[in-house]
């Protein structure tokens, strides 16, 4: 497989520029091993008017084979017969595409340390490769790239063979795309659209395909005529993971028209619908006092419980004090959310081993969370129903049992403070409860005591001397050392104090986690 990427310049913006942003030196010829090769990259010429380098990919056809469990190509378990004879060594295809990811994966990104300006530049480029399969011809190369800013689309069919003409052409063309775009696009357009054109992926299609095509994509794809097509061959026809990028997709759209973040248009599992005061939101004051919480007690490693969209894990990680954090939460699609939020693809090797996302049922024990300084339950407990109480209790006090535990639940008497709620009605749909302060206090104190704790109450948002605040805030520091628990520590069935004059919604309905997929913040 061949690629070959070109660009001009002059003495004051030299072609050998190209060098430094593909991070590859033109008087160096590299080689770089691959998922299914050998990649070799070097410059047929390099001079300040002109400057060209080349990719060359070398497969491995038996690695192939046997990675493919005997499956021939496509995955046809009747190819058997393709596995020998094919066109992997010279056609442009999805392994191609793996091979740039390596090879000019800081390209890819935009990435130049050197020349961050020019990264971020189009320049005159001329793409050529020899051996591109189309199905769906000429015609459908041409409405594929034509749309993205290119000023040359140019195919030249590949003949079967050339002494016997009348046999026709092949499926193959020959490609050249000149134009002025960033380096960095041109080559997340080739990323996508190789394997597009030749409807096939040498690789399984696992779910995070979706996440690389949308990386990819951005700010080309979403208004591209062939995006479903594009989508549906990218994705080999799976419908689920099509469904999942068409309605990411859409999320884009609606934020690029209305010039906002998506993140503010993706609000499934949001932390903004608490009846917040301005100009401070009662969400940010929360993760305020927690983090002040976290600091006073000297916690490094630290559990966030619940931990929804990730805000809170995104404030830990600004400081470095924080050196280990992981995020549990029932909901996968809140996690992936968190993970998007995050920028965990995209994150430095050093930040990302400071942080883990994983999936859990916070009324279960784990003893992976053990051992660890801190754990927080920020609006939590409330979205249980309280006989699940003593089961999250027993959890996270009796056995998980970090040094501290800061819980945050409403303050039910500050409900009457917003004019916006109606009299009798809880803040949120989703929570089964909400605790007056006496009622909080009690279950905090039993539990406590139950554990070898001490608790300490700490008034979040404006303290009202009438009703008190919005938010309330326990502090619990383990007094007794693991091992030596207080009488009834291992007493899971308890049913939670407090539970008289208590406001719960959905009588019956059991939780077996906890998610703050529709909670308030």
């Amino acid at each position: 497989m061949f690629l070959t990427i070109s660009t001009t310049g002059t003495p004051e913006r030299p072609a050998t520029d190209l060098g430094y942003l593909l991070h590859k030196h033109p008087d160096k010829a590299q080689t770089f091993s691959t998922s299914h090769g050998t990649a070799h990259v070097f410059y047929p010429e390099a001079t300040t008017e002109r400057c060209t380098a080349a990719l060359l990919l070398e497969v491995d056809p038996v690695a192939l084979v046997r990675r493919g469990k005997g499956k021939g190509r496509g995955g046809a378990p009747d190819a058997a017969l393709a596995q020998y004879v094919n066109d992997r060594p010279y056609a442009a295809s999805s392994l191609l595409s793996v091979a740039m990811t390596t090879v000019f994966k800081s390209a890819l990104n935009a990435v130049c340390r050197a020349m961050p300006g020019r990264a971020q530049e189009p320049l005159p480029l001329r793409i050529e490769v020899p051996a591109l399969p189309a199905r769906g011809g000429a015609a459908l190369v041409h409405k594929l790239f034509s749309p993205l800013g290119w000023t040359r689309v140019d195919t030249v069919a590949v003949p079967l063979d050339e002494q016997f003409p009348e046999w026709g052409d092949s499926r193959y063309v020959r490609l050249v795309l000149e134009g002025e775009l960033r380096l960095a696009d041109a080559l997340r357009q080739l990323y996508v659209l190789l394997p597009v054109l030749d409807d096939a992926k040498h690789y399984w299609v696992a779910p995070d395909e979706v996440d690389k095509l949308l990386r990819a994509g951005e700010g080309w794809l979403v208004g591209h005529p062939e995006q479903n097509l594009i989508t549906s061959r990218y994705l080999s026809r799976r419908w689920g993971l099509m469904r999942q990028a068409a309605e990411r997709l859409e999320l884009v759209r609606l934020a690029e028209t209305d010039d906002l973040q998506v993140e503010s248009v993706d609000n499934a599992v949001d932390e903004t619908t608490d009846t917040e005061e301005k100009p401070v939101p009662l969400a940010e004051q929360r993760r305020a006092a927690v983090l002040e919480a976290l600091r006073a007690a000297g916690a490094s490693r630290v559990l966030d419980l619940g931990c929804g969209q990730g805000q809170l894990v995104q404030a830990l990680l600004k400081d470095v004090r924080f050196t280990e954090i992981v995020g549990v939460d029932v909901s996968m699609r809140a996690l992936t959310v968190a993970g998007r939020r995050l920028k965990l693809d995209r994150m430095g090797e050093r930040q990302a081993g400071r942080v883990t996302l994983r999936q859990g049922a916070l009324t279960y024990t784990d003893k992976q969370l053990k051992g660890y300084d801190a754990a927080v339950l920020s609006e939590v407990i409330e979205h249980l129903d309280l006989p699940r109480l003593p089961a999250l209790e027993y959890a996270v006090f009796g056995s998980a049992r970090p040094r501290t535990v800061l819980v945050t639940t409403p303050n039910v008497e500050y409900n009457v403070r917003w004019e916006t709620l109606p009299a009798g009605h809880v803040r949120h749909g989703d929570h089964r409860f909400e605790w007056t302060r006496e009622e909080f206090r009690g279950w905090a104190d039993q539990v406590a005591a139950r554990h070898g704790y001490t608790v300490e109450f700490v008034p979040v948002g404006p303290d009202d001397p009438e009703v008190g605040p919005p938010t309330q805030m326990a502090v619990f520091t383990m007094t007794t050392a693991p091992g030596a628990h207080a009488p009834g520590a291992h007493a899971p069935g308890a049913h939670a104090p407090g539970t008289a004059g208590s406001r719960t919604a959905a009588p019956g309905t059991t939780a077996h986690g906890t998610t703050k997929e529709a909670k308030a913040a």
